[in-house]
């Protein structure tokens, strides 16, 4: 929460250049332990472009991430999981004939190596994988059950165990509820709830208002690639949030008005 004394993570003046278009302008973030950050703006306003930067998929242009004090140079997703950050894709992209408990471990496999090749240990990881999910609260019928088995829910919340089962101290998530039913909607602003009692820093990406201010403890608005506004969910509206998204400060009851 924001009464940490210092930030996890600091971005700073984050800028972001594709040839002559610029994605990013200056861009600053900073989130704090067990704090959940939503992120919002209008297609192409630099969400995703920001979340690639800080899970290692983009080398910033310009700018410095600080994470839990230290300069860090991410210049792969995998640089990113080694300090703690793990991203959880839109697409998810898990193995569907797979089981659960491989898609939990897939690529760190638990088990031991042998002769220069890693023996995987299949027990271990049932077993890890059913730990995981019951700390989570994660229901499947069994960590057996292949991925493409399982409803939208249930595969966003494998995805979410997947990004946590090494213990991300961050992780950030890109509109996780957007192809939901409704009834699994509030089973993953749950889990993402849980996380955070856990200590873990969510960074929310989402459009859908109800969803931020569920579980959002502060919400940012980017636009146009741009830092525009932001505030602690306790202070602001969704109008004005809804306002900040098209760009608009101030008054925006009739703006949010014609947008919904």
């Amino acid at each position: 929460m924001t009464g940490a004394n210092s930030p996890l993570l600091e971005m700073r003046g984050i800028t972001k250049r594709f040839g002559a278009i610029t994605a990013l302008d200056h861009v600053d973030l900073w989130l704090y332990p067990g704090e959940v950050l939503g992120v919002v703006g209008d297609n192409g306003a630099g969400k995703s472009t920001l979340m690639k930067v800080l899970s290692g998929l983009y080398a910033a242009s310009v700018g410095d991430i600080v994470f839990d004090g230290r300069p860090v140079h991410l210049n792969s997703p995998r640089d990113a999981q080694d300090i703690g950050i793990e991203m959880v894709y839109q697409d998810l992209a898990l193995a569907g004939n797979l089981p659960v408990h491989e898609n939990i471990y897939l690529g760190r496999e638990p088990g031991r190596q042998r002769l220069g090749f890693k023996i995987v240990d299949r027990k271990l990881s049932r077993k890890m994988a059913k730990e995981h999910l019951d700390r989570l609260h994660i229901n499947v019928k069994s960590v057996d059950q292949k991925v493409e088995e399982l409803s939208g829910g249930q595969a966003q919340a494998v995805a979410i165990a997947r990004a946590t089962a090494f213990d991300a101290r961050l992780v950030i998530m890109d509109e996780p509820t957007a192809a939901l039913a409704i009834k699994e909607v509030g089973k993953v602003l749950e889990l993402i709830k849980r996380l955070r009692d856990h200590g873990t820093s969510v960074i929310l990406i989402s459009h859908r208002m109800d969803d931020v201010f569920f579980v959002c403890d502060r919400v940012m608005a980017l636009f146009h690639g741009r830092n525009f506004e932001e505030s602690e969910i306790a202070s602001t509206s969704r109008n004005e949030v809804i306002g900040w998204i098209m760009g608009t400060k101030g008054h925006t009851e009739a703006l949010a008005h014609d947008r919904l």
